[in-house]
């Protein structure tokens, strides 16, 4: 099992126009889109700075929020609140790491909460859906990409879910470790081990099910 059937796993679990993860963390010191951002907080423009926002990063929280909701719907509505959190939080935004990872761990908080209180009410967890995450395909391509999306869901299932996170926010989220660290509250070691420990799992699952065939 080699790194690019793990990264297509993830990929095709948060949908089929997901990115591979970039092969060289990016910088962490802010970048062309995130000095657009931060000058336009620095004149008091903070509607400039939200519309940058989304046409720069909300592509990236939907294909983030689609992976770990499995639902279109869902996605697009956290999304949007994951926006309005953004613009009406601005001023706590200290630029310890990009606007990337800022805004991409409101996204996952939100997910989070939204999962947690589906959980509550005894909806089971759902990593996608077929039908969202497959293109309109007939016949025998519409049936193998479906197949494939199913197996991918099945296999993130099994990774803890801090794991799962990660891994999500490192392939789907296309984030550095940094970036990923950021997002998840933690250290960049701990960034690492976290999505090591989720592609060991990965590897490992579909080495049992290569097996069993």
């Amino acid at each position: 099992m080699n790194d690019d059937h793990e990264e297509q796993a993830v990929t095709e679990a948060g949908g089929a126009s997901a990115p591979a993860a970039t092969s060289q963390d990016q910088s962490w010191s802010a970048g062309a889109e995130d000095e657009e951002i931060l000058q336009a907080l620095g004149r008091g423009d903070r509607r400039g700075a939200l519309c940058l926002c989304v046409e720069q990063h909300g592509p990236s929280i939907g294909r983030l929020c689609m992976a770990m909701l499995g639902s279109q719907l869902d996605a697009d509505d956290l999304t949007q609140e994951t926006l309005l959190t953004a613009h009406q939080g601005f001023t706590e935004f200290r630029q310890q790491g990009s606007v990337r990872a800022w805004l991409l761990g409101i996204a996952r908080n939100k997910c989070l909460q939204h999962l947690e209180k589906h959980r509550r009410r005894g909806a089971r967890l759902r990593l996608v859906t077929a039908a969202d995450a497959t293109p309109a395909w007939t016949g025998e391509d519409a049936a193998g990409a479906r197949g494939r999306a199913e197996q991918a869901r099945a296999l993130l299932a099994q990774l803890r879910p801090s794991d799962r996170d990660a891994l999500i926010l490192r392939y789907s989220g296309d984030l550095s470790f940094k970036e990923v660290a950021a997002a998840c509250g933690i250290a960049e070691p701990a960034a690492r081990k976290r999505v090591s420990r989720a592609l060991s799992a990965l590897r490992s699952a579909l080495g049992k099910e290569a097996g069993d065939e």
